[in-house]
């Protein structure tokens, strides 16, 4: 195997392969990334036996086909260090790989490419095209809800629904629920599948730097993602989503509309006297205004008012002053709209211009 290629062309997508290796694995050759050169075509691929990241990428001048599995992270440090615009030249040497550019001349060992596993390839699935930044969109509005480290495993990821013409994703922790459409004209099925959170996480990244729309292939044990010359495979998650729509408030009497910022940054401003580990505040909701209250175990308080558009009977209600702010960062107009029923019911909170997207929101107790 012998090529050379850019500083330039190689970095980016050897720093997006790399993303999905793990420094810390069982087996050696999964700390490295698979290089593969056939035509003038360069192949980098790197895995965590769960999500699989492929980038190719053209080769000019002379080029010998082969391949080899060198570590990620090594390489990667390399091309980060060498200066803009270097020409690197790899070239194979026994059991070695040359790297050479300029005066710098390294030598990584290898594996054999052999070695490396490759998630099972599946035929069939629901396949459709979808602008990168709705798909991305998707999951900036839902991925902060996903929990993390549950041992209601199927929660530690984000489920995707297919319905006619809409594709949506849903993500809870058990405390609050995120949820956000877009329309997929050509989407003509049925199906749900959880794509596991650091999938969700490395789909977020990519998606990115893309420009043109993204082909997704949803299996049944895989979702892939192709965008231009960048291949994403993930497995699902083997489990049973719970049935979210049961959590939605379906009859909330009380309707609380808000300017945004305003209500973020007295949200904000209270949470610092809120106690550190609950992180409960109270709200305390009149005609025209909203009182928001914090105290903690030292005896500090703090309180707010915020006029907001609202009239109907009085209410107190307490809620984890985290979840509300992390759904204000979440909503992109000016404007916020909040559903209530009573001190013991979940809130439904939503931009009124904009109902793609949807949260809900446990109470607590204080």
């Amino acid at each position: 195997m012998k090529f050379s290629i850019n500083r330039e062309q190689l970095l980016k997508p050897l720093q997006q392969v790399a993303g999905v290796v793990e420094r810390r694995q069982t087996l050696p050759v999964l700390s490295n990334v698979l290089l593969e050169v056939s035509g003038n075509k360069l192949s980098m691929t790197g895995t965590d036996l769960e999500l699989e990241l492929v980038a190719r990428l053209d080769l000019d001048g002379d080029v010998q086909d082969g391949d080899t599995t060198v570590p990620a992270r090594k390489l990667m440090d390399i091309c980060k260090s060498l200066p803009a615009e270097a020409d690197i030249r790899f070239e194979i040497d026994g059991e070695r790989l040359l790297v050479r550019s300029g005066r710098s001349r390294f030598t990584l060992a290898t594996l054999p490419s052999n070695e490396f596993p490759s998630l099972d390839e599946e035929s069939g699935g629901d396949r459709f095209s979808v602008q990168p930044s709705a798909l991305r969109n998707l999951i900036e509005k839902s991925g902060f809800s996903m929990a993390q480290q549950d041992v209601r495993y199927y929660l530690n990821g984000m489920l995707f629904e297919l319905r006619k013409g809409l594709l949506r994703s849903v993500a809870t922790d058990g405390h609050r629920l995120a949820m956000c459409d877009t329309e997929v004209p050509e989407l003509d099925a049925e199906a749900q599948v959880i794509v596991p959170r650091k999938g969700v996480m490395e789909l977020a990244r990519l998606l990115g730097d893309v420009a043109g729309e993204v082909a997704v292939t949803v299996g049944k044990n895989h979702i892939r993602v192709i965008a231009g010359e960048i291949t994403f495979t993930s497995k699902l998650v083997d489990g049973k989503f719970p049935e979210y729509d049961r959590v939605i408030p379906k009859q909330s009497d009380r309707l609380v509309t808000a300017d945004r910022e305003t209500l973020k940054q007295a949200l904000s401003r209270v949470a610092i006297l809120s106690n550190e580990k609950y992180r409960g505040i109270r709200l305390q909701l009149a005609e025209g205004s909203l009182s928001i209250q914090a105290n903690n175990p030292e005896q500090e308080e703090a309180e707010e008012e915020v006029s907001v558009e609202f009239s109907g009977q009085e209410l107190e209600i307490g809620f984890n002053v985290s979840y509300l702010l992390d759904v204000m960062n979440a909503v992109d107009g000016d404007a916020v709209e909040i559903q209530l029923g009573d001190s013991n019911s979940s809130a439904l909170i939503a931009d009124p211009e904009e109902r793609q997207a949807m949260y809900v929101v446990m109470p607590m107790r204080l």
